[in-house]
């Protein structure tokens, strides 16, 4: 009995032992390597970002210079820049011809105011400007051609209608040569007062360019869109260049006008005053003429 067992236990041991090795076999897996693909890189903002670091770059403008920004900057910005600086040309330019134009009336009309300061009579007045330029020149003659139209009315109709008559032609001509210097300073006032509006413009435009390329690339990196706002903020910086001047040159020549004015102002009175005392010695004995036209040369 005990032989017959040992012969029914065998076989079911091998057996057992044969199962258990074909399943660990089957765990085990193949022994070949299999090459596992990989996997796509992953959706969402980090692909977004990755993909605007891996652009080259060249494709990324990298010139903050002015000169840079303008060359990169849009049509339009670029349109206000060039009219900008082309105000500002003007204004310089305005600035240099009428600080010569203004130096050399005044120095004129100083000359004229101590001439005729010495001067007692019309007679002398004509005689110490002959040959000179300037309004006070303009004016002695203007006096002087009143009073040839006037004079064979003065002995009877007195001289108060000749005075009044100098003294429109003297205002006449102090008008013209104030208008004649203060010509070519409303365009300084115009410049100062519209270019910070007009470089704001381009601001606004380069800005607006600037939020529609946030948009196409669906990115807020700065080194994307820096750039595009730096080059809209320039067209404002060179509006303020060129209004700051302008609005401080007109006042200066507002002011200088004005004195101009005020010296062409002293040199009528003092013409006035000459036509009266003119008129004053006409009735007087010959020897008193003669003494002061003697006086005057």
């Amino acid at each position: 009995m005990a032989t017959t067992a040992l012969l029914i236990i065998c076989p079911v041991l091998w057996l057992a032992g044969a199962t258990t090795a074909a399943l660990a076999q089957q765990q085990s897996g193949p022994t070949t390597t299999e090459v596992v693909p990989s996997l796509p890189p992953p959706a969402g903002p980090f692909a977004i970002d990755n993909a605007a670091a891996e652009v080259p770059p060249p494709a990324l403008p990298h010139d903050l210079s002015p000169w840079g920004m303008f060359l990169a900057a849009d049509n339009v910005v670029k349109g206000v820049m060039i009219s900008l600086v082309f105000a500002s040309v003007v204004t310089w330019t305005i600035w240099l011809a009428k600080t010569l134009q203004l130096a050399a009336a005044r120095f004129r009309a100083s000359r004229g105011l101590r001439l005729l300061s010495e001067t007692p009579t019309m007679a002398g007045a004509l005689v110490a400007l002959a040959g000179r330029s300037g309004t006070v020149a303009d004016m002695v003659l203007a006096t002087q051609q009143e009073f040839e139209l006037s004079d064979p009315a003065i002995d009877h109709a007195g001289g108060e209608g000749l005075k009044m008559r100098v003294g429109s032609a003297l205002a006449r001509t102090e008008a013209r040569a104030g208008r004649r210097m203060a010509r070519g300073t409303g365009v300084l006032a115009t410049i100062g007062s519209t270019a910070p509006f007009v470089g704001l413009f381009g601001t606004v435009w380069g800005i607006m360019n600037s939020f529609i390329g946030i948009s196409q690339a669906q990115t807020t990196n700065l080194a994307i869109v820096a750039p595009g706002i730096a080059e809209a903020l320039l067209a404002t910086a060179i509006g303020l260049v060129a209004a700051i001047p302008a609005v401080i040159i007109y006042n200066v020549f507002a002011r200088s006008v004005t004195g101009y004015r005020h010296l062409l102002a002293d040199a009528s009175a003092e013409i006035e005053r000459i036509v009266s005392r003119d008129l004053d010695f006409r009735n007087l004995a010959d020897p008193g003429r003669a003494k002061l036209a003697s006086a005057g040369e």
